[in-house]
């Protein structure tokens, strides 16, 4: 059975839009305050617009305003919607913005209302109430339901953005309450089908929510009237292969001049930035084409760590001494802004599903690093001195934190894992905790043994080996370069064991 996702990403990849079209006939656009004007309103925009939209969304409250009529008006426009869907042979989501929020029969009578009777594709739910209000919503897969974590409005930090405590049977853990429902959302979406409202007139929350919950699907109000940034919100949300979400733009269409215009446009601007980021620079390409899947993960970060030279094949000498066929320098990545920066997009999707309240960057490569990755995610970073100044502070370890918080430890590589327990007893000792460590780059030469064995858990955005793979897959390495490298590792192995 399809899922409303499945349905929405075939959707988004025949017409090459993450274009949201919202439907609010306000009284103030009609030329009389009635139902039938609100209809007549909504009709055409929906049949302006429905080639650039990779949904419709109707706002319920302006149709329930107008009582009976109202609700017969919202079912016509829902109607055009499968009409124009007809006409192009690609099934134009519905999303009703309800923001409905009640449990037990009361949420079955609400999601029958969405569903059955006004035939919606999927609905808005505030998760205020808990799983339970969300159930009657999510119990059929072919239904979407976005629940409302971090809304454009600008009260929204009122409550949203309250710090509260997370406990479990590991830890207790600090959380931005926006967090905590990107966090459960992902326990929440058992059938596939729950997605997330997340506001663009606050990047840096939905950078967080993006990494928290990597594979959701957002939709994004705010931009337009309501000072959102379409550039910031894509750069903060856009998942690796160039969907996840769905920006939704309503007067700024609706009160254009030419609706049509305004809608292919913003679509066409969308989809430059969406090249532009798997560039790593302003596209080139005509307006209008569609917009290339970026690279997978792995693949462009084996690219890239080619591109700015940060490997190299030959014969070089190891701190240890040891003669190595393969020579990775993380510290090139500051020379090259556009890699670095995928770089912590990589490191933040690694980062998502673990708990912590800061980032720990180890001197010297991780700092710039972890500061990319640190803006990236909105996270604040701390790390431990190398040499401790005998003046000023003499603090061992640097940035704002409290006693007993969580920091994850970051580092660009992992080889034997020395070096991380060293800089794990300076952050323990002045009392933070440590429980994670995350690298690009896990050399398998014995690190997470070895942490593991000291109680704490190695992540790592990739290893070598399947570094290695790749290159040997896209030509960058020759057969014998590849094998090299592969006896090399399991002679330090098998030397390690």
């Amino acid at each position: 059975m399809e899922t409303f996702f499945s349905l929405l990403e075939r959707h988004v990849q025949t017409q090459s839009t993450l274009l949201c079209v919202g439907l609010d006939p306000h009284p103030g656009d009609l030329p009389q305050p009635t139902a039938e004007a609100a209809l007549d309103f909504c009709v055409r925009i929906v049949r302006e617009t429905a080639r650039y939209a990779a949904a419709f969304k109707p706002n319920a409250a302006f149709f329930e305003a107008y009582g009976p009529a109202g609700w017969e008006a919202l079912k016509l426009v829902i109607e055009a919607v499968q009409a124009e869907s007809h006409r192009l042979g690609s099934v134009i989501p519905v999303i009703l913005d309800a923001k409905r929020g009640d449990i037990a029969s009361t949420a079955e009578a609400y999601a029958r209302s969405a569903f059955q009777q006004l035939g919606a594709h999927a609905v808005t739910v505030s998760p205020y109430l808990g799983r339970d209000a969300l159930e009657p919503f999510l119990a059929d897969r072919e239904k979407g339901v976005f629940v409302l974590c971090k809304t454009s409005n600008p009260g929204a930090d009122e409550i949203q953005a309250v710090r509260v405590v997370v406990e479990t049977h590991e830890r207790a853990s600090r959380e931005l309450m926006y967090e905590h429902i990107a966090d459960r959302a992902q326990a929440w979406n058992t059938n596939g089908n729950l997605g997330l409202v997340v506001g663009a007139t606050d990047p840096a929350a939905l950078a967080r929510v993006r990494a928290r919950a990597p594979g959701l699907w957002c939709l994004v109000p705010g931009l337009g009237v309501q000072g959102g940034d379409l550039e910031a919100a894509l750069a903060a949300g856009l998942r690796p292969d160039g969907m996840g979400l769905l920006l939704n733009a309503s007067r700024s269409i609706a009160r254009a001049p030419k609706p049509r215009e305004a809608a292919r446009d913003l679509r066409d601007e969308m989809n430059e930035l969406r090249r532009a980021r798997q560039q790593g620079g302003r596209g080139t390409e005509a307006r209008g084409s569609p917009a290339p899947l970026p690279t997978r993960p792995l693949a462009q970060l084996a690219q890239d760590l080619i591109t700015s030279q940060c490997v190299k094949f030959g014969t070089f000498t190891l701190k240890s001494g040891k003669p190595s066929p393969i020579y990775l320098d993380l510290r090139r990545l500051v020379a090259h802004p556009a890699i670095l920066k995928r770089a912590a997009r990589a490191y933040a999707q690694s980062l998502a599903p673990l708990a912590f309240e800061r980032i720990a960057g180890l001197p010297y490569a991780a700092l710039p690093i972890g500061t990319a990755v640190a803006l990236e995610m909105n996270v604040p970073l701390v790390y431990p001195r190398r040499e401790v100044k005998d003046y000023g502070t003499r603090a061992a370890v640097e940035g704002d934190y409290q006693p007993g918080e969580t920091v994850v430890v970051l580092d660009d590589l992992a080889t034997t894992g020395g070096t991380k327990l060293e800089a794990i007893q300076k952050l323990e000792a002045v009392g933070l905790k440590v429980r994670d460590i995350v690298v690009l780059v896990d050399r398998e030469q014995g690190a997470r043994e070895t942490l593991a064995a000291a109680g704490y858990r190695l992540h790592a955005v990739a290893t070598l080996r399947e570094l290695l793979d790749a290159w040997r897959a896209s030509g960058a390495v020759t057969p014998e370069q590849h094998q090299s490298v592969l006896a090399f590792l399991a002679a330090e192995q098998a030397e390690a064991r």
